[in-house]
């Protein structure tokens, strides 16, 4: 694989004035089933947790195991089925595809009618519910012409290819959006709730406008309802003050994890709690201000511009797009995180732009690039779903 990083920094260096308000990742944009019940406790993130036995190491490594496939287009969201298949959200064709787990062999699946790309907006995260094995359903958030919106539906293998997914059932609508900042990350918590994370759109006072899904963390039940725990009972609002939300990710101890597109100055990671307030417009990276929670870590936008996230080995694994990255974040477990070691970067340039890593079980997790979104600069074979170890 040749490496791509000084093309890529001299590309967004020259960009960074002009295009850091406008765009989450400091370049201009592109042109253009059955119900489960709501919870009954509280959130998983409220309580204090206890530090965890075995920490991770201060220095971490990084192998890439294998490449499992190969020319997928504008690859956004990404979620692993129970028997370890794969499903891909391509963010500019609306369409989900099956990737085999050990073959890498891909299946068209079929299109979400209603997707309306454009910008940073398209086919965006996907998600299987914890009920898959009885009622089958993947969720995914997506761009239409009027709003970001979130839908279940059917995926039923035994269709023929291109047909296995069904009619879209929406469970949240109204999620404003703009062509950029538009969020999209979607998962399912250890309390079998939803969660999504919102952008402002651009408009950076929805971030702190609690009437607003704009500039969010949302919590949900299956069916897009508020669940109680949240800080109000009749909103899905969890936490807010976010410029845009791209990467949810929990730990051992069931904290949620976020990741955080900075303007001009810092991108963060976030361990988020029910109502507290993250900042944005008001305070950008660790500021120290009263009534605003400061970033676990944060980074030069030059060096994150952060997407997915996952968990795996004690630390907190996160995709760098204008970074092109893989940065890794070891976790004290402790009440108050602080992080073991300073971040460590890998994979640095080799891949161009990551987009989404997801937790493969054990030591691996599952990275895919994003040299084909309109941003990066594709090569033979972009994009990449790449399997790696980690430690």
């Amino acid at each position: 694989m040749a490496h791509r990083g000084v093309v890529a920094v001299l590309a967004s260096a020259s960009l960074l004035l002009s295009a850091a308000c406008a765009s989450e990742e400091g370049e201009p944009p592109r042109a253009s089933g059955s119900p489960s019940p709501a919870a009954s406790s509280p959130p998983p993130a409220s309580p204090s947790p206890e530090p965890t036995a075995d920490l991770p190491p201060a220095e971490g490594s990084v192998d890439v195991v294998s490449t499992l496939t190969e020319g997928l287009p504008s690859p956004w969201g990404l979620a692993v089925l129970p028997g370890g298949d794969l499903l891909v959200a391509s963010r500019d064709e609306a369409t989900v595809t099956l990737i085999d787990g050990k073959s890498g062999k891909k299946t068209h699946v079929g299109s979400v009618p209603g997707v309306a790309p454009s910008g940073e907006g398209g086919l965006l995260g996907l998600a299987v519910a914890p009920t898959f094995g009885a009622d089958h359903l993947v969720y995914a958030y997506f761009t239409t012409e009027s709003d970001n919106r979130i839908a279940r539906m059917q995926y039923d293998e035994s269709k023929p290819a291109g047909q296995q997914l069904g009619a879209p059932d929406t469970i949240l609508r109204g999620i404003p959006k703009g062509s950029v900042h538009n969020g999209g990350r979607i998962a399912f918590g250890p309390d079998r709730m939803l969660y999504a994370g919102t952008g402002e759109t651009g408009d950076t006072g929805l971030a702190q406008d609690r009437e607003s899904l704009a500039g969010k963390i949302l919590r949900m039940t299956p069916d897009g309802e508020p669940v109680h725990g949240n800080p109000e009972a009749d909103s899905v609002v969890y936490s807010w003050g976010h410029r845009n939300v791209q990467g949810l990710a929990w730990d051992e101890q069931k904290r949620l994890w976020a990741s955080e597109f900075g303007q001009d100055t810092w991108d963060e990671l976030n361990l988020v709690e029910p109502g507290k307030n993250y900042g944005w417009p008001e305070a950008e990276g660790e500021q120290g201000e009263r009534g605003y929670a400061d970033p676990v870590a944060q980074w030069k936008t030059s060096e994150a511009s952060p997407s997915g996230i996952a968990y795996a080995g004690g630390s907190v694994w996160m995709a760098g797009l204008r970074g092109e990255r893989l940065w890794r974040v070891p976790l004290s477990g402790e009440p108050d995180e602080e992080p073991l070691a300073a971040p460590q970067a890998f994979l640095e340039g080799e891949y161009g732009r990551l987009r989404t890593v997801v937790a493969a079980g054990g030591d691996r997790l599952w990275l895919v690039t994003s040299a084909t979104d309109g941003r990066g600069n594709p090569e033979p074979g972009d994009d990449r779903i790449l399997l790696l170890k980690v430690t």
